[in-house]
């Protein structure tokens, strides 16, 4: 064989053995994307939790954002995300109303997650010299409590373990932080004091979010159905477009209006009903519906959480 064509037979080879390395190459990435389940946060945050607690069998990926979280779903880096939707004590999760309608990804279950939050400090820290916590919003106005009871100066912070995580590099014995349970294992900080929230029902609703939709058997139990509507401009027609699901006995659990477009105008409305769409209950309510509106987009048709129960039953 001449020169040329050796050449030629081991670059051929070596095309090959690249080729095959790709390839085992994508399908190692594929099978680590159908195992991971992507959360805004960083490691140890309550979406981290939330995450482990219902797939413990999948890793998570945390993500800087909740467009990150989404995103990383439809680029193929995640099978699922899991986002935070609304909580018992600070309402519901913004900006997650006006994400989910302009994301192409489909709700296909729930998860209630009770919340315990607790006082980090780096190791050998005292209560006695604890200056300042740091943590989310949120988790400090739902741990006012403590806070005033120990005289600590509040300090926002982005995220519940990410003020972890920070104490734990900074080392400082006067700094403490209201995170997770989880962030104190993952960042090797002491519980100063555990359960300091001030309600004891804090609890964070979920949703699991997935490139392709379900369609769960009602005979199998209690369902969900999330939408979004815009009704049209004239008198009433939220009034008019709500009436099918009175008349049709169609329970509505969740009905939130905001803002879309730049608007002051409430036109856009967030609903959830326990139905399912081939109920004829529920087709008949959303034919009504559909005269009053401009747009109907469902979301989602997921199995309703055994928490809805519970809480009705203790409510009753």
């Amino acid at each position: 064989m001449s020169a040329d064509g050796q050449n030629q037979q081991q670059n051929q080879q070596q095309n090959q053995q690249q080729n095959q390395q790709q390839n085992q190459q994508m399908s190692d990435n594929q099978s680590k994307a159908a195992q991971t389940i992507a959360f805004q946060g960083a490691p140890g945050a309550y979406s981290d939790m939330a995450c482990r607690a219902v797939f413990p069998e999948m890793h998570t990926l945390p993500c800087n954002t909740f467009t990150d979280a989404f995103a990383a779903v439809v680029d193929g880096h995640a099978r699922l995300a899991m986002i935070p939707i609304e909580n018992s004590v600070a309402g519901r999760v913004a900006d997650i109303h006006q994400l989910l309608p302009e994301s192409s990804l489909h709700i296909v279950a729930e998860h209630y997650q009770p919340v315990r939050h607790n006082l980090l400090a780096c190791q050998g820290a005292t209560v006695a010299g604890l200056k300042t916590v740091r943590s989310h919003v949120h988790a400090l106005s739902q741990c006012r409590n403590v806070i005033r009871r120990l005289g600590l100066n509040a300090v926002v912070h982005a995220d519940t373990a990410g003020a972890a995580a920070e104490i734990a590099r900074l080392k400082d014995p006067a700094i403490a932080a209201i995170a997770s349970g989880l962030a104190a294992e993952i960042y090797g900080l002491d519980v100063i004091e555990a359960g300091v929230e001030d309600e004891a029902h804090n609890t964070t609703r979920f949703v699991v979010l997935a490139g392709a939709a379900i369609d769960p058997d009602p005979a199998d139990g209690p369902v969900v159905t999330s939408f979004v509507f815009h009704v049209r401009n004239v008198p009433a027609a939220l009034y008019k477009a709500l009436g099918g699901f009175a008349t049709n006995g169609v329970n509505m659990t969740k009905l939130e209006s905001y803002m879309v477009g730049g608007t002051f105008t409430a036109t856009q409305f967030f609903a959830e009903v326990e139905a399912h769409p081939s109920e004829l209950r529920l087709q008949l309510a959303l034919d009504e519906l559909s005269f009053f509106t401009s747009e109907v987009k469902i979301m989602g048709v997921y199995p309703a959480h055994p928490f809805r129960a519970e809480s009705a039953t203790r409510t009753a």
